[in-house]
């Protein structure tokens, strides 16, 4: 028996792009992960006495809040998750700050995470800690591949298949193609701006060492650790199908992102540190944007949403 099939017929779209990362790509992920731990050796030297100020204190801290709030409110819960609607000066602002942080450009980011809700501790996730299965071996290795190792396989998320939206709206598509010289920019301007402010070389070297290298390692990974240590350890109150869990200590540095069982339970939830005591940074900043009339039909959650899913 032949069976017939119609040609004419949309095909579905394959989970990876064509075309993989280049090798080049592949290189500039692998400097960003070891840049940060040769720069703590080096920074012991380095500060004994002159290498730090409150220059690169302030710079650095800048930096870390604009292109981390960047992430976690532009790319994380607005532009993948829709957590509520912005206009488009601050759309665009979000899309800036967040391709500052050079973890990806906002259409790639935007891809990866939603193929990980898809498919979250389950085959086809980019980075699940559970991908070799339990065991202190398999969860150990695990671990390092959900914080980093993924980042080097060379297969790209497909663009059209996870974003399509996105890909239809200029302003986002611009951010994508600038999104080399907005690199450029984050790894420059900390230096540049440190230079400036003492008027002297060492001010430029350690205002890029602090607010260019070590901002950057550090934001890497809090972030990467809520791929990796967020999915493995930690608390469990609501009810979810993968293995996120809630992680306090991480809340400070990761604005929020760390109360991850929650954002699980509830993706398109603006507030994902909701229970008492439960700080969310990313959150008060939404909250700030709403009530300057830049953002609207915030997804807030609600007692009912909540009772609905917590445990116990």
């Amino acid at each position: 028996m032949t069976v017939v099939t119609d040609r004419t017929s949309p095909q579905p779209k394959p989970d990876f792009e064509p075309d993989d990362k280049t090798r080049a790509e592949i290189i500039t992920f692998g400097v960003v992960v070891a840049a940060p731990i040769i720069a703590l050796i080096a920074a012991v030297p380095l500060v004994w006495g002159w290498g730090l100020g409150w220059t690169d204190v302030a710079i650095a801290l800048t930096f870390y809040v604009i292109s981390g709030l960047g992430v976690t409110v532009g790319f994380h819960r607005y532009f993948t998750h829709g957590s509520f609607k912005a206009n488009r000066p601050l759309k665009i602002a979000l899309a800036v700050a967040g391709s500052l942080s050079l973890e990806m450009s906002v259409l790639d980011w935007v891809a990866t995470h939603r193929k990980h809700h898809k498919f979250s501790d389950k085959e086809g996730d980019p980075h699940s800690p559970w991908r070799f299965g339990p065991g202190f071996k398999s969860m150990t290795k695990g671990l390092l591949y959900a914080h980093m190792g993924w980042l080097f396989e060379s297969e790209r998320t497909n663009r059209a298949k996870y974003a399509p939206d996105l890909i239809k709206d200029p302003d986002v598509m611009r951010m994508h193609r600038l999104f080399p010289t907005l690199a450029i920019t984050s790894l420059i301007l900390p230096g540049l701006l440190g230079g400036l402010i003492s008027m002297s070389w060492q001010g430029a070297l350690t205002g890029f060492f602090w607010g260019t290298v070590m901002r950057i390692g550090l934001l890497h990974h809090v972030t990467w650790s809520i791929n990796s240590i967020c999915h493995v350890f930690g608390d469990e109150a609501f009810e979810v199908r993968d293995k996120s869990r809630n992680v306090w200590w991480l809340a400070i540095p990761s604005f929020g992102e760390s109360w991850h069982n929650l954002h699980h339970a509830e993706p398109t939830c603006a507030r994902h540190g909701a229970l008492r005591g439960q700080i969310d940074l990313s959150a008060g900043l939404i909250r700030w944007f709403e009530k300057a009339g830049w953002a609207y039909d915030v997804r807030w959650p609600t007692p009912e949403r909540l009772a609905a899913k917590r445990l116990g």
